[in-house]
Formats: structure tokens, C-alpha cells, sequence
């Protein structure tokens, strides 16, 4: 069953998503993935950006809104646009919800570090908020749900064991664009579909603005090179500049460690990620 038109003619096309199918098959997912550990409910962080706001309306689908806990993890100078949308989603689908300032885990490293700089404590915080979601899990019973959609996770963009973890991601697999057509189908409200993207860790922030390129542009190119394999000289002779292909390859290459396992040095005859090596559900 293909979520994606075969041979795409137009470059709208290459990316474009049959809605219905989509949700169906991840909605099934999420509900196998997690029941069959001997789970039924789940937890997430939602900062009212669109990616946190899609994962809670599948995990509401998948497992009944009784059964999910979004957490509003703000810090001092987040915005409170962020949590006005959180709370549409929150409304909208009549989950549960709490509310954990992370401001004070936050400045008291910060506070133990003079030279600590903007992008440390960014890391910081992503890290503080995955903590204060464990910890819930624990609390609850609950799996904690991902919001990391393909292109993040292929750039690097994100930090690991911060906003990259999770014990199951759903939209892990759907780029940007994607991840915004299935959030209009699935009734995502239009102001968080519409607005910029961002991880809301520092004033006036946007994921494309880190980049340094838009979503639409770079989906278009990691789906020639990923999906359909092109190669790089394929890729320039598509239509993209040089420069742009060799950066996000690069930028692809580099963040592969985000997206293993810990590497483990074989020492013994059957050694984790070599030899002992089992599907995931394995003994449950």
C-alpha cells in the first residue's frame, strides 16, 4: 500500500500523500506499538508547533483522548502564542493536559555555568523538558509519543535525547510538507498549520531560520536523494544548485549518529547491536 503517487510528474506531486491512508496506517500503528508492550496510554510534549500538535491528534485517534497526557513545557521567555495553540490542541480533542515551567531545572545549571551559551542552553532545555515527559511517563503508565517529523531527523536537527527521544515516533517518517498536508486532513487548527515553525528556545526563533533554507526546498531535494536515490550529480541536474545538494548531504551524513543506536566495540562472541540482535518486540 503506497502513501506516495508512483512516478510523481511535478515536484508538488513527488511529495504528495493519500490523507485517509496515512492516518489509518499510523493511527493502527501507534495502537500495536503500544499495546502490544502492555501499554495503553501515552504522553508528549506539546509546544503548539505543528509537529507536537499532528502526534497528539494521532495518539488521540489511536488510543482514545482519555488515554493521552500532553504536557506544556514552557520556559520564562517562551512565547505565549505557543501556549495559547497548545491549548486549541488540548480543547480541541479533550486530552489531558498539565502545565511544568522548566525554568527553574534550566537556571540553576545555567546558573553554575557562566560560559554556557545560547546553543548549550537550548540543548539544555530541550533535555529539561524530555525529563519532566520520562518522568510523567513513569507516573502515568504512559509510552512517551515522538514529534520529530523526516526532515528533522535527516538534517539533525534536533537534540539527542532531548526532543529526539521517545519510545514511539508516528510522524517519523513523513517530511515537513507531508506532516502539514495531514495536519489540515486530520482538522489541525490553521493558525499553528500557518505560522513558522520553531523550537521556541530562544525570543523570535524559526527552525528555517537556523537552516538557512525553507522546508519546501530542502523536502524536494532529500526526497530525490533519499527516497528515490538519486545521486548528487542527478540531484544538481534536477535543478538544484551544487552548493545547496553538497550542504544538506552533508548536513544528512553528519547527523547520522542522531539517528542509531549507542555504538558498542565488539568484545565478546555475541555482542548488542552486532550479533544479539533481535526485532524490537522481541520476548514481549
Amino acid at each position: 500500500m503506497k502513501l506516495i503517487q508512483a512516478q510523481p510528474k511535478t515536484p508538488e506531486a513527488r511529495l504528495r500523500l493519500d490523507p485517509q491512508v496515512t492516518e489509518l496506517v499510523l493511527t493502527r500503528y501507534l495502537h500495536n506499538e503500544i499495546t502490544k508492550t502492555g501499554f495503553d496510554r501515552a504522553v508528549l510534549g506539546l509546544s503548539g508547533g505543528i509537529d507536537s500538535a499532528l502526534s497528539c491528534y494521532l495518539a488521540a485517534r489511536a488510543l482514545g483522548p482519555e488515554n493521552v497526557l500532553a504536557l506544556r513545557l514552557p520556559y520564562r521567555t517562551s512565547s505565549p502564542e505557543s501556549l495559547a495553540h497548545a491549548d486549541l490542541i488540548i480543547e480541541a480533542l479533550g486530552i489531558h493536559s498539565e502545565t511544568i515551567d522548566i525554568s527553574g531545572m534550566v537556571d540553576s545549571l545555567e546558573a553554575a555555568t557562566p560560559e554556557m551559551t545560547a546553543h548549550r542552553k537550548g540543548n539544555v532545555m530541550a533535555r529539561a523538558r524530555m525529563i519532566a515527559i520520562y518522568d510523567r511517563s513513569a507516573a502515568w503508565n504512559a509510552l512517551v509519543i515522538g514529534t520529530s517529523n523526516k526532515t528533522e531527523l535527516l538534517l539533525g536537527y534536533g537534540t539527542i535525547f532531548g526532543d529526539l527521544a521517545s519510545a514511539v515516533n508516528p510522524i517519523g517518517d513523513l517530511y515537513k510538507t507531508q506532516v502539514r498536508q495531514l495536519a489540515r486532513a486530520m482538522g489541525v487548527p490553521q493558525s499553528i498549520i500557518d505560522k513558522a515553525p520553531s523550537a521556541d528556545l530562544m525570543p523570535d526563533q524559526t527552525d528555517e531560520g537556523d537552516l538557512g533554507f525553507t522546508y519546501e526546498q530542502v523536502d524536494q531535494l532529500l526526497y530525490l536523494i533519499v527516497d528515490e536515490r538519486y545521486t548528487l550529480e542527478e540531484a544538481v541536474s534536477a535543478g538544484f544548485s551544487r552548493a545547496f545538494v553538497e550542504r544538506v548531504w552533508r548536513m544528512v551524513q553528519r547527523a547520522q549518529y542522531k539517528r542509531a543506536l549507542p555504538v558498542i566495540p565488539k568484545i565478546t562472541d555475541r555482542s548488542i547491536g552486532h550479533d544479539f540482535r533481535y526485532l524490537r518486540d522481541w520476548g514481549t
